[in-house]
């Protein structure tokens, strides 16, 4: 869905980085405690158990997913009314206190302040990636792509080929090689490389399993525009 306010990019060549598409839940905000406990609470109030090593595994993972292991701990009430319960109780904290990850805001900033648009690609639903979506400045994203918007949710690869299709509409000449994705998660950093983006693994929860050939950070913090052009002008010279 295009947001209001977004720049326009000047005409010229085409610039090292030409986007970057954004992981809502665990690289620009730390919200996975909210959905752990919030998951520990839905199981406990229908009589089940739910342990941090249950809940870690659904990190990164499509809420429909999640919500049907919920089930088979116990949680008697449809897919839909799971993830509604979930995303109330997140939503609420995330209203009395959002926890943005170090270096993320001030990254964003700087991309918006040099004209790269900028997406979001996560599984939460619509309403919750809008609320924190909405205490950034206006214009912040070019464009959301949330968890209902795909019968396939990360890690296939159609997130990401969604949010680089809409974005193509709106700036032709866009290339897949001269785009990043920011990521926490396997199951993120998975589907952004499937759909053919250079892909920045920037763990926080979970750690992902031994890949020398992963590009991987372990903060934002500190991290600049010219350290995103020069990986994916690497990566464009790999990709060739």
């Amino acid at each position: 869905m295009p947001l209001p306010g977004t720049p326009v990019l000047p005409d010229g060549p085409a610039p090292a980085l030409q986007a970057v598409f954004w992981d809502l839940d665990g690289t620009i905000v730390d919200t996975e405690p909210y959905w752990i406990q919030a998951e520990k609470d839905l199981v406990r109030e229908h009589g089940g158990i739910w342990t941090d090593e249950d809940a870690v595994e659904l990190v990164g993972q499509a809420l429909p997913y999640s919500a049907r292991r919920l089930q088979q701990a116990g949680v008697s009430l449809a897919v839909d009314e799971v993830i509604n319960a979930l995303t109330e109780q997140v939503a609420a904290r995330i209203r009395r206190q959002a926890p943005w990850r170090p270096g993320a805001r001030k990254l964003l900033e700087e991309l918006a302040a040099k004209g790269i648009p900028c997406a979001l690609v996560t599984m939460s639903p619509g309403p919750l990636a809008r609320l924190i979506a909405g205490q950034l400045p206006e214009g912040t994203f070019r464009l959301l792509v949330t968890g209902e918007m795909v019968d396939r949710g990360k890690p296939h690869p159609d997130p990401y080929q969604l949010a680089f299709n809409r974005l193509a509409a709106q700036e032709p000449g866009l290339s897949k090689s001269r785009c990043a994705a920011l990521e926490d998660s396997y199951p993120g950093y998975t589907s952004a490389l499937a759909a053919g983006l250079c892909a920045v693994a920037i763990p926080h929860i979970t750690p992902l399993p031994a890949n020398p050939r992963r590009i991987q950070w372990d903060t934002l913090s500190g991290r600049t525009v010219r350290d995103l052009e020069d990986l994916v002008a690497a990566w464009e010279g790999t990709a060739r």
